[in-house]
C-alpha cells in the first residue's frame, strides 16, 4: 500500500457564551502553528500543543510510513464566543492550505467540540463541513473532541469517525490520539467507510456531574465500551459526551456519537439504547455543592483531616477570569492558616513582585484594574499585607494529570504569603489543575490544612496523590462558571432540557 496523505489541522476552543470573546491574541498566546512548525512541535519531547494532536503525529509515525501534511492548529484557553474575523482567518487559511496540498487521503482534525462564534452557533460543525468541501467526499475524516463536546448532526455529517475523551479529568488523550490513528490506519488497509449515528436526550448536566470516576456518566461510558465489545468489530468507537453548558447552544445536550465499520444500523440502535439508558438515570446528573462559610470552618478545623476545594464558579478552564476574590477574602478574614491557594490571574500583581524581590513586604492589591465587563460582578478589588515568598519565570512541564508532560509558559509568577494564606500568582489565565503551579514555587502541598485551586474538576487526577475523594470539596463560590444552572439565563439550549425543566419527557425517535 502506498504511504497515505494525511493533512493535520484543527481549531480548538471551549466558548463560555457569558465569558468575554477570543481575540486573535486568545490564540496567538497559546497555539498557533502552522506548516513545518506544527509538525515539529508534535514530535517534540514535550510538546506544547495538544496533546491527542501529539499523539495522534506519533501513532501515525510508529505504524508506517505515511505523507502528513501540516496546516495550521490553532488553540486557546477557554474564553467566549470566538470573534468572527479570527475565526474566519483560520478556517480560510486552513481551506488554503488544503488546496494547496493537492488530492488527500485523510485528514485529522483536533478540536474541542464546544465551540461558539460571534456569527454561528457551531463553528465546529461549520469548520469540518469546509474541511470535507475542501478534500471532497472520498477522503477520510477522522476527529478528535474533549468529552465536554456539544455535538451537531454537521459535525457528525462531515466525519467519518469521531473519537471522544473516556476520562474526566482528561488523562486519556494520548490513548485517544492513538485510537484515531489506529481507526484510520485500519479503515485505509480494508478500505473500508465508517457509518456515524448521533443520539441526544435532552440532558444538559454542569460539568460538576460528568466525573468518569463515578456514576451517571462514568458508569455511562463503561456501558458503551461493553455493548462496543460484545459487537465484535462491527463497531469502531463509541463516544458518550457530557456538553459544556454554557455554550449555550441549540446543540447542547448529552451526545452518543456511535461509528460502526460498515452498518448503520448496527450504530443507530446502539446509539438510542445508550441515549435510553441515560434518559433513565437523568435524575443522578445533579450535585449539591458546599458552601463558602462550610469551606471556611473545614479549613479551620484543626481536627479534620487536609482538604482540598475548587473553586468551583470561577474555572479559568471553563471560561472563568481566574479572578474572583470571594473565597480567598473569607478564608483571609477567617484567619485559616496553612493554607495553599492557586492560581490568581493577575499579571500586574505578578510584575510587581518580581520587581520588589524574594522577601519585600508590601500591600497586595488583587484586581487593581477593572476588568473585561462580563468579569467585573465577581472580579472585585481584595488587599491585604504580604510578603513575597518566591518567584517564578512560569516556563514549566507538567506533572501529574491532564497536563502531564505539557509544556506551559504561564508568565512571571509570584508565591505571596498573606498572613497564613500562600498565594501562588500567574500572568497567564489557567486552572490549576496540576501541582506544578505550586512545586514551582518550592510549596509543599503535603504540608498545607487547606488548598483551594481555580479548576473545576481536572485537579482531582494531578493531586489524587495528596486527597482522596472524600477530602475533595466544590465551593460554591460566584463566577462564570458557577454550576448553580439556576442562576442562569440560557437562551439557545433545546427546552424542555434536564435538569432546566425538572418535569421533561422524551422519547427516543430514532434519530441518528
Amino acid at each position: 500500500m502506498r504511504e497515505p496523505k494525511v493533512a493535520l489541522l484543527g481549531m480548538i476552543l471551549e466558548s463560555n457564551r457569558f465569558s468575554r470573546p477570543a481575540d486573535e491574541n486568545d490564540f496567538r498566546s497559546l497555539t498557533w502553528l502552522e506548516k513545518e512548525a506544527l509538525l515539529d512541535e508534535a514530535r517534540a519531547a514535550t510538546p506544547s500543543l495538544a496533546t491527542e494532536f501529539a499523539a495522534f503525529v506519533r501513532a501515525m509515525d510508529a505504524t508506517g510510513p505515511w505523507h502528513p501534511v501540516p496546516c495550521t492548529l490553532a488553540a486557546s484557553h477557554p474564553a467566549g464566543p470566538v470573534e468572527r474575523s479570527v475565526f474566519e482567518t483560520i478556517a480560510g487559511t486552513i481551506e488554503n492550505q488544503l488546496a494547496a496540498a493537492g488530492p488527500l487521503d485523510a485528514v485529522y482534525i483536533c478540536n474541542h467540540g464546544a465551540m461558539v462564534a460571534e456569527h454561528t452557533h457551531d463553528p465546529d460543525g461549520d469548520l469540518m463541513a469546509r474541511v470535507r468541501a475542501a478534500v471532497g467526499p472520498e477522503a477520510l475524516i477522522v476527529s478528535t473532541l474533549d468529552l465536554h463536546g456539544n455535538i451537531s448532526p454537521k459535525m457528525v455529517d462531515a466525519c467519518d469517525l469521531i473519537v471522544g475523551y473516556r476520562t474526566n479529568p482528561h488523562v486519556d488523550m494520548i490513548e485517544r490520539g492513538e485510537e484515531a490513528a489506529f481507526c484510520l490506519r485500519r479503515c485505509l488497509a480494508s478500505g473500508t467507510r465508517p457509518q456515524l449515528a448521533l443520539a441526544k436526550p435532552p440532558i444538559v448536566p454542569a460539568s460538576v456531574s460528568l466525573l468518569t470516576a463515578e456514576a451517571p456518566y462514568g458508569e455511562l461510558i463503561d456501558y458503551g465500551q461493553r455493548r462496543q465489545a460484545e459487537l465484535g468489530g462491527a463497531i469502531l468507537n463509541v463516544s458518550v459526551f457530557g456538553n459544556f453548558i454554557f455554550s449555550d447552544t441549540p446543540d447542547n445536550g448529552v451526545s452518543v456519537v456511535v461509528t460502526a465499520r460498515s452498518d448503520l444500523e448496527t450504530a443507530q440502535q446502539l446509539a438510542a439504547e445508550i441515549a435510553q439508558r441515560a434518559w433513565s438515570e437523568r435524575e443522578s446528573f445533579v450535585r449539591t455543592l458546599s458552601t463558602v462559610d462550610q469551606a471556611v470552618a473545614m479549613a479551620r478545623d484543626p481536627a479534620g483531616p487536609p482538604v482540598i476545594y475548587s473553586d468551583a464558579g470561577d474555572n479559568p478552564g471553563g471560561g472563568g477570569s481566574g479572578k474572583t476574590t470571594e473565597l480567598l477574602a473569607a478564608l483571609h478574614a477567617s484567619g485559616a492558616q496553612d493554607v495553599l491557594y492557586g492560581s490568581f490571574f493577575d499579571p500586574d500583581l505578578a510584575a510587581e513582585a518580581h520587581r520588589l524581590g524574594v522577601g519585600a513586604e508590601f500591600t497586595a492589591v488583587f484586581n487593581r484594574h477593572k476588568g473585561s465587563a462580563a468579569w467585573e460582578n465577581w472580579d472585585r478589588k481584595f488587599d491585604a499585607p504580604a510578603r513575597v515568598l518566591a518567584l517564578h519565570d512560569g516556563d514549566v512541564v507538567g506533572e501529574r494529570g491532564m497536563t502531564s508532560g505539557r509544556q506551559m509558559q504561564l508568565g512571571p509568577c509570584a508565591a505571596l504569603e498573606l498572613n497564613g494564606i500562600r498565594v501562588v500568582v500567574i500572568s497567564d489565565r489557567a486552572q490549576t489543575a496540576d501541582p506544578v503551579f505550586f512545586h514551582m514555587l518550592g510549596l509543599q502541598i503535603e504540608s498545607a490544612r487547606c488548598v483551594v485551586v481555580k479548576s473545576r474538576g481536572h485537579f482531582r487526577a494531578g493531586f489524587s496523590r495528596w486527597f482522596a475523594p472524600e477530602q475533595v470539596f466544590e465551593i460554591d463560590t460566584g463566577g462564570l462558571t458557577s454550576p448553580v444552572l439556576e442562576r442562569w439565563t440560557f437562551e439557545f439550549i433545546p427546552r424542555p432540557s434536564f435538569p432546566l425543566d425538572p418535569d421533561a419527557l422524551w422519547k427516543d425517535t430514532g434519530q441518528g
